[in-house]
């Protein structure tokens, strides 16, 4: 796979409690960003690969979904994961 397991721990430990922890929201949020990253990256190279594009809308909506969790529950950990990964403009 593209993302060594090296990668994800890096992603886990930045963004998540620690890098074994990788059930955390941000740890998650991250690491979908990263794939969603690297399959649009893939996508402007490759126009008609239809699978490509839908597997990077599932992951675009699990990355809404939890965002939208942690919005409910705890909105500094979302402004704060929001601010991290840059995803938004404007914060609410």
């Amino acid at each position: 796979m593209y993302l060594s397991t090296e990668a994800k721990q890096e992603i886990f430990a930045k963004h998540g409690k620690s890098a074994a922890d990788t059930g955390t929201t941000e740890g998650q949020v991250a690491l979908f960003t990263y794939r969603i990253a690297h399959l649009t990256g893939h996508l402007k190279k490759n126009k008609h690969d239809f699978s490509t594009q839908l597997s990077l809308q599932k992951l675009v909506g699990k990355r809404r979904g939890l965002l939208a969790y942690l919005y409910k529950k705890d909105i500094e950990r979302y402004r704060a994961i929001i601010k991290a990964l840059q995803l938004r403009d404007i914060i609410k």
